[in-house]
């Protein structure tokens, strides 16, 4: 079966899209905890489908308005959750878990900013993935699909590719704010991230799908300025912190 349509669902701080099949569905990203009965809603009352045609809900990487639906949309549907093939969880330790907190609090903060209601936002730092995917695999069920690797904005980051029509979805790689396109916060790993961004030019996409943003067009001009702009060093919350206290201008804002 083909695709029939993306269709791109508002969520609590993100972008969701939902890929349309015939006979299934594939939720290109694991979104909020808040947003799961959107989801649901959605797919039963817009699209008049049982709940059980979502098969595939992906995890592009664990922050919260990326997978912090995951397990719940499991458990309501029986979809299957994959996510990228690394050794060991992002929040592991104890380190990990106080990041996890960070996280959910910076959620948090983004949601205030947008004059969001108050949500339960909280999940399992742990991803308990049925299926775990790497650079140039195939999405489980939707062969169309190809997983990329697109690390920086953390280590497991991934973006996926419809082959057919040259779509790409993006997540956090670029985040677009009003009338500009900026880099993600935070940011891990810089040089990674900006290999990331070429690699996506590379592709030469119809169109790129962004949770913080919409789908668009865009141009090689506009990947080659991002690359030109990104983070010539590591972003991270730490990193803001030692900034603040040093009184220097912070791009927290970006988050």
């Amino acid at each position: 079966m083909t695709l029939s349509n993306i269709i791109r669902i508002d969520g609590y701080i993100q972008s969701s899209y939902l890929a349309i099949y015939p006979d299934k569905l594939l939720l290109l990203d694991g979104c909020c905890r808040a947003d799961v009965p959107i989801v649901l809603r959605y797919i039963k009352n817009t699209l008049q489908r049982p709940i059980s045609d979502l098969k595939v809900v992906m995890v592009t990487h664990m922050h919260p308005d990326h997978a912090g639906g995951a397990h719940k949309l499991r458990e309501a549907t029986g979809c299957l959750v994959v996510s990228a093939d690394k050794p060991k969880q992002w929040y592991a330790g104890i380190g990990g878990q106080m990041m996890h907190l960070v996280d959910i609090g910076l959620a948090h903060y983004v949601a205030n900013r947008q004059n969001r209601p108050f949500k339960k936002l909280w999940y399992s730092a742990h991803l308990q993935a049925d299926i775990k995917v790497s650079d140039g695999d195939r999405i489980p069920r939707f062969e169309d699909w190809q997983v990329l690797e697109t690390p920086g904005h953390t280590d497991r980051d991934l973006s996926l590719f419809h082959l057919p029509t040259r779509q790409v979805y993006t997540a956090d790689l670029i985040i677009k704010l009003r009338h500009k396109f900026v880099a993600p916060f935070p940011i891990y790993d810089p040089k990674a991230y900006i290999n990331s961004l070429q690699k996506i030019k590379n592709l030469n996409p119809t169109k790129v799908m962004m949770a913080h943003g919409r789908e668009l067009a865009i141009d090689a001009a506009t990947f080659d300025m991002l690359i030109v702009q990104a983070p010539k060093e590591p972003r991270t919350v730490k990193d803001t912190i030692k900034h603040k206290l040093r009184g220097k201008k912070s791009n927290f804002s970006e988050y």
